[in-house]
């Protein structure tokens, strides 16, 4: 049975063909949607529908028996319910007219329970945490990109605040290079002047000396005449 045959199938228990093929096709994109997702859809007595991750590995070609390495792929799987199961082993016997009895689904079973629950909140953490480092990353980026051009005014700003502070620095050590100068100049002359003192001392007393001889030889002069 094709799908054209199921929705012929259906047609007169659904008003007609084309709500039957709106019914189908309704139920199956909401079996491979959620499958995709990582959903396991389950119909109690039916089966269930889920997707499973098939890890890398190596296989045979059966025409060739050359060995070839399978990349890591996602399969969906279909398990059959138990009530299903044993109607195709004849345990149970298929109703003469109606539909084939269907128990209802305990509450979590159509999306997995408990382990799908657990599965989807998972999910759910992981992206939430990569979205919010997405964010902090682009935050960090955006902040670097604004303080990039401002490190760099700040620096063209320092520039001449530095050559300035230089420059008086300068002027700072040629003062004081010129003040030890002074200084020891003038300890210089004090040394100096002592030695000066001393030599005019000496100078001037010869002079009296030759003075008072002077003044001796008038008074004998005036005596003899």
């Amino acid at each position: 049975m094709n799908k054209a045959q199921l929705v012929e199938a259906i047609a007169d228990k659904l008003g007609g063909r084309q709500q039957a093929a709106d019914a189908v096709d309704a139920v199956l994109d909401a079996i491979v949607r959620a499958t995709v997702a990582g959903d396991r859809v389950s119909v109690t007595g039916f089966g269930s529908f889920e997707k499973v991750d098939r890890p890398a590995r190596y296989a045979r070609n059966p025409q060739t028996g050359e060995r070839v390495r399978v990349k890591k792929t996602s399969v969906p799987r279909f398990r059959a319910g138990q009530g299903f199961k044993d109607l195709v082993s004849g345990t149970k016997k298929l109703p003469k007219g109606g539909e084939v009895s269907v128990k209802k689904a305990p509450k979590g079973s159509l999306t997995g329970g408990a382990s799908a629950t657990v599965k989807k909140a998972a999910a759910k953490k992981a992206t939430t945490a990569k979205k919010a480092a997405a964010k902090t990353t682009a935050a960090k980026k955006v902040t670097a990109k604004k303080s990039t051009p401002t490190a760099k005014k700040a620096a063209v700003k320092s520039t001449p605040t530095a050559k300035k502070a230089t420059a008086t620095a300068k002027k700072a050590t040629t003062a004081k290079k010129t003040t030890a100068t002074a200084k020891k100049t003038t300890a210089a002359a004090k040394k100096t002047a002592p030695a000066a003192k001393k030599v005019t001392a000496a100078t001037k007393a010869p002079a009296k000396k030759t003075a008072t001889r002077k003044a001796t030889a008038k008074k004998t002069t005036a005596r003899k005449q």
